[in-house]
């Protein structure tokens, strides 16, 4: 299904952590013992007694303060005090090492190409990309016609970003006839966009503004009008309406409006752009309705009602519908349907065991099927009389996936490709010839040679017999004795898997002597969906289990010694090293955690909060289910906090977060301040006008990750 264009940076802020060890100096004091001494005193945040009472359980929560009852406004002066204070504590800690932080960021500049642009896309009569100016931070948006003729500038994100703590842009939507650009925008972080909508001839911006919305915006087939998704008080996509260009949004029909509070509904539309897609879901369910896009106002066509469990999705082509599915086989299926009969579903491509379907988008001539094959990402083509193939790709481990295809009648396919040594890059697929054809690669300007480094895929045994793979790239030259730092991400949720893609902040650090791992543990799909169920639910420690094994076995394998080992995850991720930090702290030189999920029990108990409901079925319900709240009660990081040495941490969170909510990063950072033996140094970093993703603008959030680099280096003894 294509759903919106979104312009989003994405920081994959996991995957940009390796340094150099310069002599066996840097594998010597473990941790940053006693650097405490020289800062002033850190914030202290004040206990006050707070306490729940479920299952005939008591939990205490002294921290619980930190939560402002007024959420979502943050107006708590004693809230805000104290972030501001470990804000000042942060930057005291970081300031002896702005000459580093400056270097490093300078690096991880000079690696991007200041007046870098995506390849055009062709749709229909126009031709659309995006460039950077040099210096900017933020994209503009430029199209020009395909028969010939000049730029037309469409949006200049800088000038829409001026003056702005935080920006970014969701959807941008030009209409069917060309003329008019639907746009949404996020200026705080809060994930709330407002849409608007601006003439392309005179550049005027029309009088249709709707706040409180997704970022998703999807024309009818007329252009006079486009399908929208608001959001609650509590940040919940529960609404889909057509607003009728001119027309007062406070009269917009209501196209569907979803009743369940632990759904989430999204509008996209399939490649023919016959259809407008509503979707609602939460994250083991899910179910779709349709709506002719030239005809808006019609009534909404069921696919299938939802069944617990099941999730699918659905494409068209020439009143065919396309649906992957994973009702018969947990690796999904894809299926057909007539459209007088959506619910009655036959098998085009059966599931299996060997072929986990991620994807599917249904293109005139060719239905292309992403899936994953023992791991490896696979793009198949399948034409509608049955013959298939797929496509080569020149290397044995990467990532590949469609990239901008924007018409449903093609004879290429436009994809994106790179790898843990490769640099992003645009293809263009000639499907007749099956030739690869490229249209650019990321350039670096600094400089890269990508024969100075290597790659390898290894198995690591989880203490169940299970093997989990790793990823792992270094300089060439790295000496597998112990002797060098190796820094570990991982994920592990949602059944979201962490691809080994590239990463040119990741230079910085490999070529500091560092190994970089990626932990493809259970909990992700990386392996199948069978893979994700695995590390969820009752199932979750295996998902930490997987982490700490894969770790011990990069020790036994001399890409590490013992407690030479760096971690970072965020979110979800972010749980990950909460829990490995109590669990297992002596196996860590340094761990960040940003944004991360640590306050579990207390939050999956708080229905108030927008994404509970919809997180019961990863997690479980520990209000009324007794055995979901001991076993998150068993793992949740702030819950687990104990009298034990820590090893340094640097933990980041965003006021404006609607995902993981501010306090929990600060309760978390409280809780471990008072608790915690050692003198290792604790940094919390609230970013006080910005959200989950962290700042904003794409040097603005290097910084950021020059600063996660300095801490791990100053972990290892090479800050100096």
């Amino acid at each position: 299904m294509r759903m919106v264009r979104l312009a989003l940076v994405v920081a994959f802020l996991g995957g940009c952590t390796q340094m150099e060890a310069t002599s066996s100096r840097s594998m010597e004091s473990p941790t940053m013992a006693n650097v405490t001494s020289t800062l002033p005193s850190p914030p202290v945040a004040a206990r006050r007694p707070h306490s729940t009472t479920r299952h005939g359980i008591t939990i205490e929560d002294p921290y619980f303060w930190l939560k402002d009852q007024g959420y979502p406004k943050v107006e708590d002066a004693d809230v805000l005090d104290y972030l501001k204070a470990e804000n000042a504590y942060f930057e005291a800690a970081m300031a002896p090492h702005q000459p580093l932080i400056e270097t490093i960021f300078q690096e991880l500049k000079g690696r991007i190409k200041e007046d870098d642009e995506s390849v055009p896309a062709k749709d229909g009569d126009w031709l659309y990309w995006w460039k950077f100016a040099p210096g900017a931070q933020y994209r503009a948006w430029y199209r020009k016609p395909v028969a010939g003729g000049p730029d037309q500038l469409m949006l200049d994100e800088p000038a829409l970003a001026a003056g702005l703590e935080y920006f970014k842009l969701g959807a941008i939507e030009v209409s069917p006839d060309g003329g008019l650009l639907a746009y949404a925008a996020d200026t705080n972080g809060s994930e709330r966009f407002t849409i608007r909508v601006r003439d392309l001839a005179s550049g005027a911006e029309r009088p249709d503004v709707i706040p409180e919305a997704s970022p998703a915006v999807v024309w009818s087939a007329d252009g006079q009008g486009f399908f929208y998704t608001l959001v609650n008080e509590n940040w919940r996509p529960y609404v889909v309406k057509y607003h009728r260009l001119g027309a007062d949004p406070a009269t917009d029909a209501v196209i569907y409006e979803e009743p369940d509070s632990g759904f989430f509904v999204g509008v996209g539309m399939t490649q023919s752009e016959r259809f407008v897609v509503i979707s609602s879901a939460d994250h083991v369910t899910s179910e779709v309705r349709l709506i002719p896009a030239d005809q808006p106002l019609s009534p909404p066509l069921l696919v299938s009602p939802r069944q617990t469990g099941r999730e699918y999705a659905v494409e068209e082509r020439d009143g065919t519908l396309f649906i992957r599915a994973n009702d018969t086989h947990k690796n999904f299926r894809v299926a057909t349907a007539a459209l007088a009969a959506p619910g009655v579903w036959s098998d085009l491509i059966a599931g299996s065991d060997h072929h986990y379907i991620t994807d599917i988008t249904a293109f005139r001539d060719v239905l292309v099927v992403s899936e994953r094959i023992d791991g490896l990402e696979q793009i198949r083509l399948r034409r509608y009389d049955g013959a298939e193939h797929y496509i080569a790709f020149p290397e044995a481990s990467y990532t590949a996936a469609l990239g901008d295809n924007r018409e449903f009648d093609v004879a290429t396919l436009r994809l994106s490709y790179q790898s843990m040594v490769t640099p992003g890059t645009v293809y263009d697929y000639d499907i007749a010839g099956r030739q690869l054809v490229v249209r650019k690669v990321q350039q670096i300007p600094s400089g890269y040679d990508a024969s100075q480094y290597e790659t390898v895929r290894l198995m690591a045994p989880a203490r169940d017999g299970v093997q989990v793979p790793v990823s792992v790239v270094y300089k060439k030259g790295f000496r597998r004795d112990g002797s060098q730092p190796l820094h570990l991400y991982g994920y592990g949720a949602y059944g979201l898997a962490i691809p080994p893609g590239f990463s040119t902040a990741r230079l910085s650090l490999l070529d500091r002597g560092f190994a970089f791992a990626i932990a493809h543990i259970r909990g992700g799909d990386d392996l199948g969906y069978q893979w994700y169920l695995d590390g969820k639910l009752d199932k979750r420690w295996n998902t930490f289990n997987d982490f700490v094994d894969v770790a011990r076995h990069l020790v036994a394998e001399r890409y590490a010694a013992p407690g030479g080992i760096s971690i970072s995850g965020g979110s979800a991720g972010g749980e990950l090293m909460g829990v490995v930090a109590n669990t297992n702290p002596e196996l860590w030189r340094a761990v960040v955690g940003h944004v991360p999920f640590v306050d579990v029990l207390n939050t999956m108990q708080d229905e108030s909060l927008p994404l509970t409901p919809m997180e019961w079925p990863e997690w479980g319900n520990p209000i009324t289910d007794p055995a979901a709240f001991t076993l998150i009660r068993s793992y949740s990081p702030y819950d687990n906090v104990a009298a034990r040495a820590y090893p340094p941490m640097l933990i980041t969170g965003g006021l404006n977060d609607p995902r993981v909510t501010y306090w929990e990063p600060a309760k978390w950072a409280a809780k471990l301040r008072a608790t915690k033996t050692d003198d290792n140094l604790l940094l919390l970093k609230t970013n006080m006008g910005a959200g989950h993703g962290g700042k904003s603008g794409r040097y603005e959030s290097l910084r950021e990750v020059a600063e996660e680099y300095v801490f791990v280096l100053k972990a290892f003894g090479l800050a100096d």
